[in-house]
């Protein structure tokens, strides 16, 4: 495989990426690959990206603005909609890369990314093929979900009082991603290769409240969409992720893993990554 960093630039915020092609002569078909809430490229993605270049499919895996090798500030915020904007912004780059075929693009996403890449391939028709996996669905049920409703409101107090506090010069308050005893921790002491920040600024729960991947469902079609769910999710309540893709159109395909959440990144990965490679190699190649 040939291995190759790269940066570019997405509304003034250097990101960080790697591009992975084939050993095979090209243009090759490409697959944009980016992680969850706070998940970074070095924390497996390169699983996912090895499967798929070894069957021929080069692959930009990139990670998102505050996060990583990325640029961006506040450090360790996750804005919804400008992580959507850096996506597209990615298809761009791809599709202008050398020995690769920008017709024959696809993308994967994870969790949050997960409802990125619906979203993206809903707004975005050089996207021709798109696997979502334990996506988020619905920002403000996820938010509801998180936030017990006898905590809610002074939540959000902090959410305002944080706003007040950043406008006055001070730091952005922060909480941990990844909470003691949690399946988020769990994940990161099997996988971290030394470079994940456990942090997430709070005002990341506010901007997750006005994003709806569900709402573009129905305008995906013809756009061909694999979502790989798991039966066992609390992230992403797996009943909300069937709701999402019963609205889409065809072609699609649900998989359906006898697992938790964060298990497509543990024992369940082989069988997550295999699924998505054979989707790809369908639609792409």
């Amino acid at each position: 495989m040939d291995n190759q960093e790269i940066t570019f630039e997405s509304d003034g915020v250097t990101l960080h990426g790697v591009i992975e092609r084939p050993e095979s002569q090209g243009p090759h078909p490409v697959v944009i690959l980016s992680h969850g809430l706070s998940g970074l490229a070095s924390i497996g993605l390169d699983l996912y990206s090895r499967c798929f270049v070894e069957a021929g499919i080069a692959c930009l895996t990139y990670d998102h603005r505050n996060w990583g090798k990325s640029g961006g500030w506040p450090r360790c915020e996750t804005d919804p909609w400008r992580q959507v904007a850096d996506m597209r912004e990615a298809v761009s780059v791809a599709r202008n890369l050398a020995d690769i075929d920008g017709e024959r693009l696809g993308i994967w996403g994870t969790s949050y990314s997960g409802g990125h890449v619906l979203t993206v391939a809903a707004l975005d028709k050089r996207v021709r093929c798109v696997v979502s996996q334990v996506p988020l669905i619905s920002g403000s049920r996820t938010f509801e979900a998180w936030v017990p409703e006898d905590k809610r409101t002074r939540f959000l107090e902090r959410l305002g009082q944080d706003r007040d506090a950043r406008a006055s010069g001070f730091p952005p308050l922060t909480t941990q991603a990844a909470t003691p005893g949690s399946e988020t921790e769990e994940w990161i002491e099997r996988c971290d290769d030394g470079s994940y920040v456990n942090a997430l600024t709070v005002r990341s729960f506010d901007l997750l409240r006005s994003y709806e991947p569900i709402s573009f469902m129905e305008e995906i079609a013809p756009t061909p969409l694999l979502m790989i769910v798991a039966e066992n999710d609390t992230q992403t309540p797996t009943a909300w992720q069937i709701e999402a893709i019963e609205k889409s159109g065809e072609p699609k395909q649900l998989l359906r893993l006898d697992c938790r959440h964060y298990d497509v990144y543990m024992d369940r990965l082989p069988e997550a990554a295999n699924a998505a490679r054979d989707w790809f190699i369908k639609y792409l190649k």
